[in-house]
């Protein structure tokens, strides 16, 4: 076999551990595949020179260890990106001793193109039919063996998430490995000699896999696809496929808000009582106060502040999330969405990524790898801020229940706190499709391309695996990030409310500084500051308000929204004022993880600082424009 072109780092245990590849087309149940033999066992890296992370994972079979490396869900092999590049390279070199190529037994024939094209390259391949529970509630039937027999390689069939025939996957692993099973040299001859004209490679492939499936597949219902179709005309037409999707949105939002209340209140409790306890433990061993404030006030405070506010929200909005995924609707808000994105002069897949971002923003900059063309990945990238991630809801929710929705208390409450939160977000949506088409129509001029958008067959979401995946891969990831960088801001806050200037502290001294410029917005200076000081995290933005607001020298919480309406009107807060909370909320900077990310994925100061600049800039415009128009016509 041929070297890579780019060496990936293979994490072997030993040096008889045998490296197998898997591949498929999305939306296959390959991860399931991969989860089920390697257990936990796993490891992430990336490629080097590309933006794709391949996963590692071990397993053994006979006493005999191997190490299963899961390559990016292809369609094909045509390197027309960078995933199906990453995915063939590692297929053609010596690193990988066989590749398993997974297939949706559903639907047999798309899957098998790729198939074929793999064993262009190599003869060391075992096709694993997998999802055959699914195949059988449809009821299609498929010859596995006249597939072995019709494509020359062992053939196993699976149901993945039952646990049911990877021990004969591995088995055939196994002896394709030792060479003791070879592929058919025939069908191997004939698809090299396909493979010697190129031109004629995609349709002769298409139709020998249609050739195949014919052969193998039968439908003993001929409508076994008829739920999904209706489904599909109800989630995907013109006239209900928008209304739906927005009805969806907004239960999330009231699911979120409903439930996160009381998780996140006995969680601030939990910290104020932990936070008594190390304080008394500090003054027992005799700490120094300045570091004893410095620790507990500046550091502990920030960080818990952050805890209490993410984790609940996050807690059922990316379970909410991921079971959309699992359930196969987030391909049909891509697909409604796409239209307006070509419109905008953008790729239809950033509505994938523009779904990510509502979690977190830099987790839908890491997203935009999905989009092959640069420009539009770029586009993608800088809008993905418009969004407003999991750190911007508390804001959110909290001003628009004050001065909008009443009290969220009640039901009612909560629904209409979910409504305007939903009018908010399609605003922000709508922006992101007004920006995309101003980049692609100045700096970031192109033809729109085009992509293969998949529908899959909607699934029975696996609500134990979704919750662990989404805590674990999702939450988790997420808000270690978020205290990483909220560590250091407190330390800064800290500073700043404690250090006298001229008899007052550098706190109060910056925000007079900023509170001319802040009142053109229709804010204040402590507002606009505590924007500016909560960059590492937007959940410390209302804790440093009310601190400026009460000058006090440590993060305060506010023990109802009754109590923190209080202390915003006494400080001059009025309908406007909180629009334009909303609004720069919406539209500002993004937070410093997203940045790194955002620097990281493209390698570029420029386009960082793009990403900052133009969400800012819209901020301040739309502002001091609702200022304006507000004092013009007398509506304050």
């Amino acid at each position: 076999m041929a070297e890579s072109v780019y060496p990936y780092d293979i994490k072997k245990k030993s040096l008889n551990d045998c490296v197998i590849s898997l591949a498929g087309n999305p939306n296959v149940g390959k991860s399931s595949v991969f989860n089920e033999l390697t257990g936990m066992r796993q490891h992430t890296g990336n490629w080097p020179g590309k933006t794709v992370d391949l996963a590692q994972g071990y397993t053994s079979h006979n006493g005999r260890n191997f190490v299963l490396v899961d390559l990016p869900g292809t369609y094909s092999l045509m390197a027309h990106s960078a995933e199906e590049e990453v995915a063939r390279d590692f297929i053609t070199s010596n690193d990988s001793e066989a590749t398993i190529v997974v297939c949706d037994a559903t639907s047999l024939e798309r899957n098998l193109n790729l198939v074929l094209q793999i064993m262009t390259f190599t003869d060391r391949v075992i096709v694993c039919v997998n999802l055959l529970d699914e195949a059988k509630k449809k009821k299609i039937a498929i010859d596995l063996p006249k597939l072995q027999s019709l494509l020359g390689v062992p053939v196993i069939g699976t149901s993945a998430v039952k646990k049911q025939g990877l021990d004969d996957l591995m088995s055939q692993v196994e002896k394709v490995v030792d060479g003791t099973v070879t592929a058919n040299p025939y069908m191997m001859s004939a698809l090299r000699q396909l493979a010697e004209q190129p031109d004629e490679l995609v349709p002769a492939i298409l139709d020998r896999a249609s050739v195949i499936a014919k052969e193998v597949v039968t439908y003993q219902n001929k409508n076994y696809d008829q739920f999904d179709r209706k489904l599909d005309t109800l989630l995907t037409q013109k006239t209900t496929g928008i209304p739906i999707m927005i009805l969806l949105l907004m239960l999330t939002f009231w699911f979120t808000i409903e439930g996160a209340n009381t998780p996140s209140d006995m969680l601030a409790s939990l910290f104020n009582a932990i936070g008594n306890q190390l304080y008394a433990f500090a003054e027992s061993i005799g700490m120094p106060v300045f570091l004893k404030e410095l620790l507990l006030d500046g550091v502990y405070k920030v960080v818990t502040t952050v805890i209490s506010v993410m984790l609940p929200p996050m807690a059922i909005f990316f379970p909410i999330f991921t079971l959309l995924e699992d359930f196969g609707y987030l391909p049909r808000v891509a697909f409604n969405l796409d239209k307006f994105f070509q419109k905008a002069g953008a790729c239809g897949k950033q509505a994938l990524t523009m779904c990510m971002g509502f979690g977190c923003n830099a987790a839908g900059v890491v997203g935009t790898r999905i989009i092959d063309s640069p420009r539009e990945r770029l586009i993608a990238t800088i809008t993905n801020n418009f969004v407003p991630c999991n750190g911007r809801f508390p804001i959110l929710i909290a001003v628009i229940t004050m001065f909008f929705a009443g009290s969220a208390v009640s039901v009612i409450g909560s629904v209409t706190s979910a409504v305007v939160l939903t009018g908010v977000i399609l605003l922000g949506v709508l922006s992101t499709f007004w920006v995309s088409q101003l980049l692609s129509k100045t700096v970031l001029k192109g033809i729109p391309s085009s992509f293969t958008l998949e529908l899959p067959p909607y699934r029975k979401p696996q609500i134990g695996k979704v919750i662990v995946r989404s805590v674990f891969d999702r939450t988790l990831f997420v808000l270690w990030r978020a205290v990483v960088v909220s560590i250091p801001a407190g330390v800064i806050i800290w500073i700043m409310a404690n250090i006298q200037y001229h008899d007052q502290t550098l706190l109060q001294t910056m925000t007079q500084v900023v509170d001319p410029f802040a009142k053109l917005m229709g804010l204040d200076g402590t507002i606009l500051l505590a924007f500016i000081l909560g960059l590492p995290a937007n959940e410390i933005v209302i804790p440093i308000m009310i601190m400026g607001y009460m000058a006090t020298s440590t993060i305060t919480d506010y023990h109802s929204l009754s109590e923190f309406k209080r202390l915003l009107i006494d400080n001059g807060w009025t309908w406007l004022t909180a629009l334009n909370v909303l609004l720069f909320t919406l539209y500002h900077w993004p937070c410093s993880t997203t940045l790194m990310t955002i620097y990281k994925e493209t390698k570029s100061a420029k386009w960082t600082f793009m990403s900052f600049i133009v969400p800012t800039l819209m901020g301040i415009g739309i502002t001091m424009l609702t200022t304006l128009i507000a004092h013009v016509f007398h509506l304050v």
